[in-house]
């Protein structure tokens, strides 16, 4: 069993940050993005891992990262020339993986469940693929999955009245066929290989099977899923609630004075400007 982490993309919702820099390297509480999902893969014992980016970032990670034995894991790098879906990700993974069973983690995708039962789950299951499922409040933003029992009926990219909010995580398990399935794609109206057609293949063929994720998961994708993030990375790495909210009131004395301090030096210059 083999590991990818997709950390490519233009992050445009998190700009201007990431006019500077990979958004997968941004801080989560006290530790770059990137170190969570790896923290994932190796928890459940996959040490062999494709950490796939894009263009211009791939020398970031190797200095950030190195051969990955700081991890207990062994890294190897992929450059995605520009963005063209998730299922692309894996079709650049197929020489890494060289035959074995896969497991994708989006990189900015953050579990508070470890996944260790579950990777035994789907090695008893024999074939197929496996994928994780949260009920959100906003299924729209997501793929979105229908189910019936253990079964997956269907999944809908982000569709505008979605059937359950039952939305598709960043987590999934496939079997080495998952390589000729992307093969058979086209590319969406948005020109990208999708990783929902690749899923809605193996419901096609009826082996697919899903997991509800019990803890919080977030995405990190825009500004205030980044800093939702953060906080329950915080209280993860064991801050309750109480220091929390101390160091939230901290950083908002903190504002409040900056602020107050701009408004006196603006009001200062108004007042020399009309003397």
């Amino acid at each position: 069993m083999k590991g990818i982490i997709a950390a490519g993309g233009h992050a445009t919702r998190l700009r201007p940050l990431t006019l500077v820099t990979n958004k997968h390297m941004l801080p989560i509480y006290n530790k770059p993005m990137i170190y969570y999902p790896i923290k994932a893969l190796t928890d459940m014992g996959i040490t062999d891992i494709l950490i796939v980016s894009g263009k211009g970032h791939g020398g970031n990670f190797l200095e950030l990262l190195g051969s990955g034995r700081e991890f207990g894991a062994k890294f190897t790098y992929e450059v995605q020339e520009k963005p063209g879906g998730i299922a692309e990700v894996l079709a650049l993974a197929e020489d890494f993986v060289d035959g074995e069973d896969v497991v994708l983690h989006l990189g900015d995708n953050l579990f508070e469940d470890d996944f260790i039962s579950s990777l035994e789950d789907y090695k008893k299951q024999g074939k197929g693929a496996k994928i994780f499922l949260k009920k959100v409040h906003d299924p729209e933003r997501f793929g979105v999955a229908e189910v019936k029992g253990n079964k997956v009926l269907n999944i809908v990219e982000k569709p505008k009245v979605p059937k359950t909010n039952y939305a598709v995580t960043g987590l999934y398990m496939y079997d080495n066929r998952v390589f000729d399935i992307v093969k058979t794609l086209r590319p969406s109206d948005r020109g990208e290989l999708e990783i929902t057609d690749v899923n809605n293949a193996y419901i096609a063929e009826g082996t697919m099977s899903w997991e509800e994720v019990k803890g919080w998961w977030t995405d990190a994708g825009t500004f205030d899923s980044l800093l939702k993030s953060n906080l329950l990375a915080a209280k993860k790495d064991g801050k309750n609630n109480v220091d929390i909210f101390k160091m939230l009131k901290h950083e908002f004395q903190d504002m409040q004075a900056m602020m107050s301090e701009l408004a006196e030096a603006m009001e200062d210059q108004i007042e020399g400007a009309v003397k």
